[in-house]
């Protein structure tokens, strides 16, 4: 049986300006705002969080904002497209929406059973919606710009573009908890029972130097339910010859990272203690939130960042 509390748990993006990109996310495609934070290892800089109604993991979309970065060309070893799961059927409000935004896409079409349209956010980050049944257990942002009966629910799932998908399928199969449900010549189709983010398909392409930059996947995060799951994740991960990191406190979850067989970085994420563990829900996505080791900071790092308005 497939199990429901494992899949993704963020994807992390290096994006370009910080306000053009909550504008999209937020006023484009209707997710809410969650976490306006800083960089742990650059508190210059933003990282602000995007998620569905529930904010549960498998919905929250990352972003790293460096105004000045080069626009990133995507590589094999990357995750190259980012794809969010909205309900069968409400292909015609997005292709209605797209147009009066213009927003260019392509599709519908047909993948593995599922319609899906593909677009490009400002930074050239590839997108996809994924229309699916069975969707009515995760309510979308009701407070947001897309009526709540067509809104994005979460991740579907990303595509990993690597040389060789052996070694990867194998790790998601036996350390992440997914099962391969498909393939075709080129691609592995691999799911959990996960209603948001259960879905990876490893896309086997030839090598390809990428570059670092606006639009490019950070990294793939998937879910431990507390850290005792993550510890033994980790332990199997290294039993594989990878080198997985000491835990890293990242106070709303709890991380853990190493390099896939296929170049991905991956995160291993404790699925607590949330968001609103750390602040006041009116506050959320709001107020700049620090770790108590930066508040001391608070006015510095606050007059250096720009205004993000929402």
């Amino acid at each position: 049986m497939k199990n429901s509390q494992k899949g993704i748990h963020h994807i992390s993006v290096l994006g370009g300006d910080g306000q053009r990109t909550t504008d999209f996310y937020v006023k484009m495609l209707g997710l809410r705002m969650i976490m306006k934070t800083v960089n742990q290892d650059d508190p210059s800089t933003y990282h602000l969080f995007y998620v569905n109604g529930t904010k549960q993991p498998g919905s929250s979309m990352t972003f790293f904002p460096w105004p000045m970065a080069a626009q990133g060309k995507p590589g094999s070893g990357e995750a190259t497209v980012v794809s969010f799961s909205v309900p069968a059927g409400s292909e015609e409000y997005w292709t209605e929406r797209f147009g009066e935004m213009g927003v260019d896409f392509e599709g519908p079409f047909n993948r593995f059973g599922s319609n899906v349209m593909r677009f490009r956010d400002p930074d050239r980050l590839k997108l996809e919606l994924v229309f699916e049944s069975g969707l009515d257990s995760v309510p979308a942002w009701d407070q947001g710009t897309v009526p709540a009966e067509f809104g994005i629910r979460g991740f579907w799932g990303t595509i990993l573009s690597i040389e060789k998908t052996g070694d990867t399928a194998e790790l998601l199969e036996k350390v992440f908890g997914f099962e391969k449900k498909d393939e075709d010549e080129n691609s592995i189709f691999l799911q959990t029972g996960a209603v948001t983010g259960g879905a990876v398909i490893l896309e086997k392409v030839d090598q390809k130097e990428g570059t670092n930059g606006r639009g490019i996947v950070h990294h793939v995060a998937f879910r431990a339910k507390d850290d005792e799951e993550q510890e033994r994740m980790r332990r199997e991960v290294m039993k594989r010859g990878l080198r997985p990191t000491e835990q890293i406190d990242r106070h709303f979850f709890r991380s853990v990272y190493f390099l896939s067989p296929g170049g991905v970085l991956f995160e291993i994420a404790t699925d607590g203690p949330g968001y609103d563990s750390v602040q006041a829900e009116e506050d959320l996505g709001r107020k700049l939130y620090l770790p108590e080791p930066l508040e001391h900071r608070r006015e510095m790092i606050e007059k250096r960042l720009p205004e993000i308005r929402l």
